[in-house]
């Protein structure tokens, strides 16, 4: 007879002192406890310090009118408007120099890296050259030199360089812009939608260049798609053609919309200091592939461009991607610099609302709060592109 044998019992995990594991997890919950209780005597200090000497404390002053004219801003607002509105307005302002930022830094700086390749001694050399040369400029110095360029060496509001419709003065650059209506706003929308589509079309053309190896248009076909829902857009919402032209008024151009020195310098400095960084970027992820890689691409036919955006590039994508996170959250927070040139950032905002109301600690816990958020979100987005792009094996 065969004996029915004892099903042996699991063995429970308990925390204990004599194991290795169990003094780990003491180890982490003691460090735990130790964090929060320095931070609780931390606050608890502040804030009794802050009562003895009668300084105020708490958010409350954020609804109340915050009285002070901000030069440049993308919200409304008047004598009313809150503190709310008054961070809102240094926060967009704050965005609008990060996103457009990201885009010219990003583009001018791949295709910098990419030119560290070029068979043109010239080209080469002429990448390399500004590489070094932004790159070892502190980034305040570099504002600083552009907004003296915005300010001081461009001609005055009355002989401004009129390029088109387009008015370039020591005032700012100033341009035409629509009339927002239905048609622009549905427009934006097919914008939108049309770089989602053409994000899933490049995947689909990827994976069909991997399993056959024939490339398929993508530059052209993305383009269509976005600017084929952007028309359908634009005509589904009744196709306005109305635009803002600037024009010469008595002291400065009216109509149209218009960047300041303040935001060009800033702009202009954060995306060439930047670039600098992701071209090396770049370079090094391409020099990462392997010489192989470049000659298979030979061997089937393809030019030394197709190689390059087809082979090399989407192999270096997983050496560039976490670099470029870090050169993202850099540029973000380098834009809190815009308050040695006068730009109402978030940070310039910030400044004036605690000389006014003497909330220090709150003020600059909403702008550490915000840019927290932000590097989250940002570090958020590019691990999910450098998951969606790493190489899946076979």
């Amino acid at each position: 007879m065969i004996e029915a044998r004892p099903v042996p019992k699991k063995k429970t995990r308990s925390i204990s002192w004599n194991s290795r594991e169990g003094r780990s997890v003491i180890y982490q919950i003691v460090a735990i406890a130790s964090i929060a209780g320095f931070l609780w005597l931390l606050v608890t200090n502040t804030l009794e310090n802050m009562r003895r000497r009668g300084i105020q404390s708490g958010y409350d002053f954020m609804s109340q009118p915050f009285g002070f004219d901000v030069s440049e801003t993308l919200i409304p607002y008047d004598v009313m408007s809150t503190y709310w509105t008054a961070f809102g307005i240094g926060l967009a302002n704050t965005l609008k120099v990060a996103l457009i930022g990201i885009v010219l830094a990003t583009l001018l700086g791949t295709l910098l890296g990419i030119g560290r390749f070029s068979t043109n001694f010239l080209v080469r050399k002429i990448c390399y050259v500004y590489v070094e040369i932004f790159r070892n400029i502190p980034v305040y110095l570099q504002l600083l030199i552009w907004y003296i360029i915005f300010t001081e060496t461009l001609p005055a509001f009355d002989d401004a360089w009129e390029i088109g419709s387009t008015f370039l003065s020591k005032g700012g650059f100033a341009f035409p812009w629509p009339v927002w209506k239905l048609g622009q706003s549905l427009a934006l929308i097919g914008v939108l939608l049309g770089l989602v589509g053409s994000y899933f079309y490049a995947q689909s053309a990827r994976r069909h260049f991997d399993k056959t190896g024939q490339p398929r248009p993508v530059l052209p076909v993305s383009l269509a798609i976005i600017v084929g829902l952007a028309l359908l857009g634009w005509l589904a919402g009744g196709a306005p053609m109305e635009w803002s032209l600037p024009e010469k008024g008595v002291f400065q151009v009216e109509g149209g919309a218009k960047f300041s020195p303040e935001f060009l310098s800033l702009l202009v400095g954060l995306s060439l200091y930047t670039a600098s960084f992701i071209a090396e970027i770049v370079r090094s992820g391409i020099a990462s592939v392997s010489l192989g890689q470049h000659e298979a691409a030979a061997s089937l036919g393809l030019s030394k461009s197709m190689a390059m955006r087809l082979v090399a590039l989407p192999q270096a994508l997983r050496v560039i991607i976490p670099p470029l996170t870090s050169q993202y959250l850099n540029l973000t927070k380098n834009s809190s610099l815009a308050v040695a040139i006068g730009y109402p950032d978030l940070v310039s905002i910030a400044n004036t609302s605690l000389n006014q109301t003497g909330r220090a600690i709150e003020a600059l816990s909403i702008v550490m709060a915000v840019y927290l958020t932000l590097s989250l979100i940002t570090a958020l987005l590019m691990n999910w592109f450098n998951a969606s792009s790493a190489i899946q094996e076979r």
